[in-house]
């Protein structure tokens, strides 16, 4: 059961303008579109695509540490990680298993010639888009369970983008299609209290003591 009594009291201690600027972000937070990344191995590249994710509203990202471990840098991230839901994962099959029991189409982003082209993507479900390491790409598990595979048109001679860059275009379309859709986007109402309070929390300097204090009254 939600303790909209601590949410109340913690609040005290924010500006108007700090919780005014929560509600505001939450109206446009969604987890109907998520990113799970796969072995990144540079660190500034999970850091800047954490950054996007919070950018383009997308509160969950999913990261597969299986290989390379935990790759966040929290200078480029520039905070953006106390904002958005990171969830961990040792192998491929652990976060595979875990957004297909939430419902969500799997989508790999590929520069295969038999992708969807990005602009011909219509998301009429919860999407799971899966970005792969620097040289290698997407694994064979992924590209093999993908429902759907996905590129970014390019007309140069690079054949790939780097995969911070890769993930804000494809976020910045997606995000803007479905907050055009009639698809339920937003977070539900407990959702949005949930991150109020998750936020609020962070947002207060010695804030279990403060718990503390308020739980023994």
């Amino acid at each position: 059961m939600f303790d909209y009594d601590l949410l109340t009291y913690l609040e005290t201690f924010l500006t108007q303008e700090r919780k005014q600027r929560f509600l505001d972000v939450l109206e446009h937070r969604t987890k109907f579109l998520t990113v799970a990344i796969e072995d990144v191995f540079q660190l500034h590249n999970t850091s800047a695509v954490i950054r996007s994710c919070d950018a383009f509203g997308i509160q969950q990202l999913h990261v597969v540490e299986d290989r390379f471990g935990e790759r966040l840098d929290k200078n480029i991230a520039m905070g953006a990680e106390q904002w958005v839901d990171v969830h961990r994962y040792q192998t491929t099959a652990d976060c595979l298993n875990q957004l297909k029991d939430e419902g969500y189409q799997i989508v790999a982003t590929s520069p295969h010639t038999d992708s969807l082209v990005l602009e011909d993507f219509v998301i009429n479900r919860k999407t799971a888009l899966f970005f792969g390491t620097e040289k290698e790409g997407l694994s064979e598990e992924v590209m093999q369970q993908a429902d759907h595979h996905l590129k970014i048109p390019m007309v140069g001679f690079s054949e790939s983008l780097n995969i911070s860059v890769s993930a804000a275009i494809i976020l910045q379309k997606l995000s803007q299609q479905i907050r055009k859709s009639s698809h339920p986007w937003q977070l539900s109402p407990l959702e949005i209290l949930e991150k109020r309070l998750d936020w609020t929390k962070k947002s207060i300097k010695d804030v279990e003591g403060i718990i503390e204090r308020y739980v023994s009254k």
